[in-house]
C-alpha cells in the first residue's frame, strides 16, 4: 500500500477515469453506508455520460499510486438567500481498505477550492446519523446542521421517489 495519495479533479472523457468513478461509486453503493445495494446497470452504463452533460456537477478521484481509493461527486445548486451558488457533496466514498487516512478530507478540500472558484457560497451535504466517522469528519473540516432560527430547529433532510 503506497504512502502517497493523489487527489484530482476527474476528467469525465477519460475511460480510466470514467471506470474509476463507476467502480467506485458502485463499492459505495455496496456498502451499508451507501444502501447496500450495487449500483444497477443502467447507472452503472449511463453515469458518467449523465454527468457529464451537467456543467453544474464535478467529480474528484483520490488515487494511492495507480489505484482508484476514493470519490466526490458534487453539484451545483443555487442558494436564494444568497443569490450565489451552493455546492452540494453529493457522494463521499473512500474504500474500506484507505479509509482513516484523511483520504476524504483531502478530497473535501478541493471540492471546496472548486466551489470557491465557482463563486459558491457553501458547501452542503447529507450524512446518515449512524455514520459516526463521517459525521466527526465532517464537524472538524467545518460543516455544521443546517438552521436559520435556533428555536426553529435543524433542517431535515427528505426525499419523495417520483418513479
Amino acid at each position: 500500500m503506497s504512502q502517497y495519495i493523489t487527489v484530482r479533479r476527474a476528467d469525465y472523457a477519460s475511460a480510466a477515469d470514467a471506470a474509476a468513478l463507476v467502480r467506485l461509486l458502485d463499492a459505495y453503493a455496496s456498502d451499508p453506508a451507501g444502501g447496500g445495494e450495487p449500483l444497477s446497470d443502467f447507472a452503472k452504463l449511463n453515469l458518467v455520460p449523465s454527468l457529464a452533460a451537467r456543467p453544474t456537477a464535478f467529480s474528484i478521484l483520490a488515487f494511492d499510486g495507480a489505484l482508484p481509493v476514493g470519490l466526490v461527486n458534487c453539484i451545483e445548486g443555487f442558494s436564494t438567500f444568497a443569490c450565489q451558488p451552493l455546492v452540494n457533496v453529493h457522494d463521499v466514498a473512500v474504500l474500506a481498505s484507505h479509509r482513516g487516512r484523511r483520504i476524504a478530507e483531502q478530497m473535501l478540500a478541493l471540492a471546496e477550492q472548486i466551489a470557491r472558484e465557482r463563486g459558491a457560497c457553501k458547501l452542503t451535504l447529507e450524512v446518515l446519523s449512524g455514520n459516526l466517522g463521517a459525521r466527526k469528519l465532517y464537524e472538524r473540516i467545518g460543516f455544521a446542521g443546517y438552521q436559520l432560527d435556533p428555536a426553529m430547529g435543524q433542517a431535515q433532510f427528505m426525499q419523495k421517489w417520483l418513479g
